[in-house]
């Protein structure tokens, strides 16, 4: 017998020592994280499973659609069921039963679940999938990301296309450019500003404030990272990496001061960036969505993004929301 319970504060240090220690669980799937956003914002309804005493699982969401659906994750790129790695199979059905007679009480006539890709787990494992496809779920919408795995070698830039390799080298020539990890909140009163500019070109915004970003560095001072791009002192190309669990690290954004594209920071950034996660031991860097978001059909793949990534050895994975009607 499953027990389905709300979250409340009480369950913080459990829910994010539960997380930290799971099979899947991201920075995304933290109370920590979910903090960074004002009261109100969201309708936030976290859900914690219970076998006995034990703490089986729990699962990030938050209310839509006039309260009729529970989402997750709403507020943070990645949501789901997050787990153990050694839990049996049936123990699986037993929580998306569990979840559905839940959902069923309550009265919402619709669940949305996004789990992180599979590049995100500690053991590879989609039982879960299936016992959601087996429960009844099917597919509302597919992402496709694009991530490079990585090897502890001395040199794994030599995987890049010859033409990356080339900029890389015109980079490390050029004694006027070179890249700074920030330490603490500095450095993004800087990329932000260019980062505004860059998102304004396709008629978007970034997914947060300045005040956020420097809220998030406050909360996951291990997690969230800068790297600036300088030239002549001045900065030109940037990454914000968010470090979200000891197997990957995400490029959640860059940007490039467009008067200064043809010195490359951007590919300066990204031989850094992939240094630096072999270093912690990270297995992949995840440089994010591919999809050509302006298009009617929000799956049309954006053939010059996938083709940039490419370059840099990336692959795609991908990230799937399940769906279910009641």
């Amino acid at each position: 017998m499953i027990e389905v319970r709300p979250y409340a504060l009480s369950n913080r240090d459990e829910w994010d020592t539960f997380v930290l220690n799971s099979n899947n669980g991201t920075i995304f799937h933290l109370q920590r994280f979910f903090s960074y956003h004002p009261p109100k914002r969201f309708e936030f309804h976290h859900l914690l499973f219970y076998r006995g005493s034990r703490l089986l699982a729990v699962l990030p969401a938050a209310l839509s659609e006039s309260n009729t659906c529970l989402e997750s994750p709403i507020g943070a790129s990645y949501g789901g069921f997050v787990l153990p790695w050694d839990i049996k199979y049936v123990l699986n059905e037993h929580l998306v039963d569990a979840l559905l007679n839940y959902a069923q009480k309550q009265g919402f006539k619709k669940i949305l679940l996004t789990h992180a890709p599979t590049i995100y787990q500690t053991r590879l494992c989609q039982d879960i999938d299936y016992a959601l496809a087996f429960k009844g779920f099917d597919f509302d919408r597919h992402y496709i990301s694009h991530a490079i795995h990585l090897e502890p070698r001395e040199n794994f830039s030599s995987q890049f296309s010859a033409t990356v390799r080339r900029y890389i080298h015109q980079c490390e020539r050029n004694h006027d450019l070179s890249v700074q990890h920030c330490e603490g909140k500095e450095g993004f009163d800087e990329f932000y500003p260019i980062l505004l500019e860059n998102k304004a070109r396709h008629n978007a915004k970034p997914t947060h404030s300045l005040d956020e970003l420097h809220r998030l560095k406050e909360l996951l001072p291990d997690a969230i990272h800068l790297f600036l791009v300088r030239y002549k002192g001045k900065a030109v190309g940037g990454s914000v990496i968010f470090r979200c669990n000891r197997h990957v690290s995400l490029c959640f954004y860059n940007m490039l001061d467009y008067e200064f594209e043809k010195l490359h920071p951007i590919h300066f950034v990204m031989k850094h960036v992939v240094d630096w996660s072999i270093q912690l031991g990270c297995r992949y860097v995840d440089i994010g969505v591919s999809q050509n978001v302006q298009h009617e059909n929000q799956m049309t793949p954006a053939y010059s993004l996938i083709e940039f990534k490419e370059k840099f050895a990336a692959k795609g994975v991908l990230r799937s929301t399940f769906r279910k009607f009641l």
